[in-house]
């Protein structure tokens, strides 16, 4: 072998080994840059500008901020609404307390001598009861107060007697009559909140 095949040899082994060690440089760029991309959150445009989309991330927090607006919304609401439950079970709950208490007081003052009705002892009942009354009306409690001769109604009206007849059979012409479906008398006072009735009406019909 000559000396210049030699040469030749050596300087061609040292270009393949130099093309060996651009083309590992190249590669070791190349994953560096992908990795540089994935952990930054870039796109592959995003990564090709080297540049983050920050009007995207912005508009993404802007909708997660609405979303989280709206749920704590939300929130509000259904405790709003169930603590105005709270106070409209407890209420009623009181009132359905007072309303017996009440019906002592009335049924008391519908008994008064009239020669008593200006006592003093009677003013002070009759205080009391007003008070009472007022109360209820502060609460939005109306009263349910059917007259004599008035249809009866059974949202609003609850019959403790239904017989035509005042006696004590049940086999004598006059229980054979028709029903009217009309109150003969008024036994208690009923109420109400709104339009729900928390204590009907007493009464007898005919």
């Amino acid at each position: 072998m000559t000396k210049q095949t030699k040469e030749k040899e050596e300087l061609e082994k040292d270009i393949a080994e130099k093309e060996k060690i651009e083309e590992a440089v190249d590669v070791e760029n190349e994953v560096a840059e992908d990795l540089s991309a994935d952990e930054a959150g870039l796109s592959a445009d995003e990564a090709e500008n080297g540049e983050p989309d920050f009007e995207k991330q912005a508009q993404e927090n802007l909708e997660g901020w609405k979303r989280t607006q709206a749920d704590f919304e939300n929130y509000k609401k259904m405790q709003a609404e169930s603590q105005k439950d709270l106070l409209k079970y407890a209420t009623q709950n009181i009132i359905l307390q007072i309303i017996p208490v009440l019906d002592n007081f009335q049924m008391s003052t519908a008994h008064v001598p009239e020669d008593q009705k200006e006592g003093g002892w009677v003013t002070g009942i009759m205080y009391i009861q007003k008070q009472l009354e007022t109360v209820l009306a502060e609460n939005g409690v109306d009263e349910i107060a059917p007259k004599v001769g008035d249809n009866f109604d059974p949202v609003f009206h609850e019959a403790i007697a239904d017989k035509a007849c005042g006696c004590d059979h049940c086999d004598c012409e006059k229980d054979k009559e028709k029903f009217k479906n009309k109150i003969k008398t008024v036994m208690m006072k009923g109420y109400k909140i709104g339009d729900k009735v928390i204590r009907p009406a007493r009464v007898v019909a005919e």
